[in-house]
């Protein structure tokens, strides 16, 4: 009796705990971007205007550079009054060079509305397919393993890259 009454309960044990268990899975967040050729030319749209804006503050650095050159080699020459003309010219210079890099690299800048145009549609897409495969095949939880840097070792079995790649249709 004692026997029977101890496999039932392990039984049922095992029971309520697998009906508790969670499935996990994983995702490699960068080899699915790599895949995606719609996010390789995005980046390699925003690498060609940042390029480009970052020539243009090059440009405006330049200049003040040769101003402030000019202002050494004639320091010596200057009055008090020319010498503070000049210091204020380089000083607005300078402020606008910072503001041209807020316009283009800042936090609202140009090239993260650009990255936002670009970008956040593409991921969000892939979002969209994680979110639907985890409730689909009922995971209660997925990683990126690309970004979860405490992840030592995980099963391949649970990596479902390929299948949110095959969703996509790559």
């Amino acid at each position: 009796m004692k026997k029977t009454l101890l496999i039932i309960g392990m039984f049922i044990s095992l029971t309520i705990n697998s009906m508790y268990a969670q499935r996990y899975a994983l995702i490699d967040m960068e080899y699915i971007l790599e895949r995606v050729p719609a996010y390789e030319n995005a980046n390699k749209q925003l690498e060609s205007l940042s390029a480009q804006w970052q020539k243009k503050v090059d440009e405006q650095v330049e200049v003040v550079n040769a101003m402030y050159k000019k202002y050494q080699a004639d320091l010596a020459l200057l009055s008090g009054t020319e010498k503070t003309k000049r210091e204020n010219e380089i000083v607005t210079k300078e402020n606008a060079i910072q503001e041209l890099k807020n316009q283009y690299f800042g936090p609202q800048g140009e090239l993260f509305k650009q990255r936002e145009t670009l970008i956040k549609p593409i991921q969000d897409n892939i979002y969209d397919v994680i979110k639907e495969i985890a409730t689909d095949q009922g995971y209660a939880v997925v990683v990126d393993r690309a970004s979860a840097t405490s992840i030592i070792f995980a099963s391949p079995s649970i990596d479902i890259s390929d299948q949110v790649l095959s969703r996509l249709g790559y």
